[in-house]
């Protein structure tokens, strides 16, 4: 869609330009496509043009998987029976498929990132880790793990260096800053127990992802599992969020125009739910603030030494393992998410069939969300 509006109607920018932005935000965290966007924004307005373009993005898919948030907590946990119109069946094959939503997009990244013999051990081994050491800290160990290993490499180099430009390090104090400020509030609010200390949680929570997630949206469905599902011990207290309720949102944000991030939306709006209508309102914006906020800053500062960058031999050999661990990790996620569905021989067929018309037919994935949603309604 980019090539065809950006490239080949508008003219903003040539087909080099497009496929090196696109490889570009591949080396930073955070969603590679509105990065890609803002990059093109960049080109033709600045910073100011690049903020705009992002709040025009986002706003869509935040604002349906906001009200959403609402629907499902409303309609699934604050009403009474009797005042649940909107039928339970609708959502039957949602979860399990979309499991096959996630398994679809680590096959997709193998055929990039998996093309050695280390990569394939990393991937390995970054599957075997997310499956056995259910923490949110275990993926960012598995990052610098993976870049630290890929490095002993010395058969792969990067092309000749061009000369050094100019940085600008205010948008990286920024965001170093930030993660530190909200880490420490959120300590605080948990230690003293401040009555609506979630919120502060939920910021560190999602701007924490946002900081350290690549590979896109699929990627922030197994954090987001460990942090919420089975992070009661963590920054975020019971209850939160409920694996039904995680894998419903992820199945529905597949159908929604937009960032697969917009899930966080959903996330924190339910994560803030039991406070209120007001709360739940301020969830969903935090939470699309805070996992945007640090691949904005970090797009803005790495983006003018880019040329420089790509040529840094320890960066361009990080890159294959850290892209690797990521096509475990989403792995695991599928596996992980299956194991907290209620196994059926029907679940299973349904993420079957969803990872077959992803991989080898051309019906848009909307359709396919919309499909099994009626599947649901026709015969529950």
């Amino acid at each position: 869609m980019m090539m065809k509006t950006f490239v080949q109607k508008r003219k903003d920018i040539t087909e080099v330009e497009l496929l090196e932005y696109n490889a570009f935000c591949q080396m930073l965290p955070g969603p590679s496509s509105t990065q890609t966007v803002m990059l093109i924004a960049m080109k033709r307005g600045g910073i100011p043009l690049a903020t705009i373009t992002l709040l025009l993005w986002v706003f869509p898919a935040a604002f349906i998987m906001g009200l959403f948030s609402f629907v499902i907590y409303y309609y699934y946990q604050g009403a009474a029976p009797e005042h649940k119109n909107i039928p339970l069946n609708l959502f039957s094959y949602i979860q399990p498929m979309s499991v096959g939503f996630v398994c679809y997009a680590a096959a997709k990244m193998m055929q990039s990132s998996i093309k050695y013999i280390a990569t394939t051990a990393i991937m390995i081994g970054s599957l075997a880790a997310t499956v056995l050491f259910r923490s949110p800290w275990v993926f960012p160990a598995l990052l610098l793990l993976s870049g630290t290993v890929s490095n002993f490499s010395n058969k792969r180099i990067p092309g000749t260096p061009h000369k050094p430009k100019k940085i600008n390090w205010a948008n990286l104090w920024a965001f170093a800053l930030i993660f530190i400020v909200a880490g420490i509030m959120s300590e605080l609010a948990r230690q003293e127990q401040w009555e609506h200390g979630r919120i502060y949680h939920v910021f560190e929570n999602f701007y924490r992802f946002g900081a350290i997630v690549f590979g896109g949206g699929q990627a922030l469905l197994p954090m987001m599992f460990y942090q919420f599902v089975n992070g009661a011990h963590h920054a975020v207290a019971q209850p939160a969020v409920t694996s039904q309720q995680l894998l419903t949102g992820y199945g529905m944000v597949q159908a929604v125009p937009g960032p697969v991030f917009s899930i966080c939306s959903y996330v924190g709006g339910l994560a803030m739910s039991h406070y209120g209508p007001v709360w739940q309102v301020l969830g969903c914006l935090v939470a699309t603030i805070a996992v945007f906020l640090p691949s904005t800053l970090l797009l803005f500062f790495f983006f003018p030494i880019y040329e420089n960058l790509k040529h840094h031999v320890i960066i361009f050999r990080a890159l294959e393992g850290i892209n690797a661990a990521i096509v475990g990790i989403i792995w695991a996620s599928g596996i992980v998410l299956f194991q907290s569905i209620q196994f059926e021989w029907s679940n299973l067929v349904v993420v079957a069939i969803t990872f077959c018309l992803l991989y080898f037919s051309k019906i848009p994935a909307p359709l396919i969300v919309v499909g099994w949603l009626l599947m649901g309604w026709t015969l529950h």
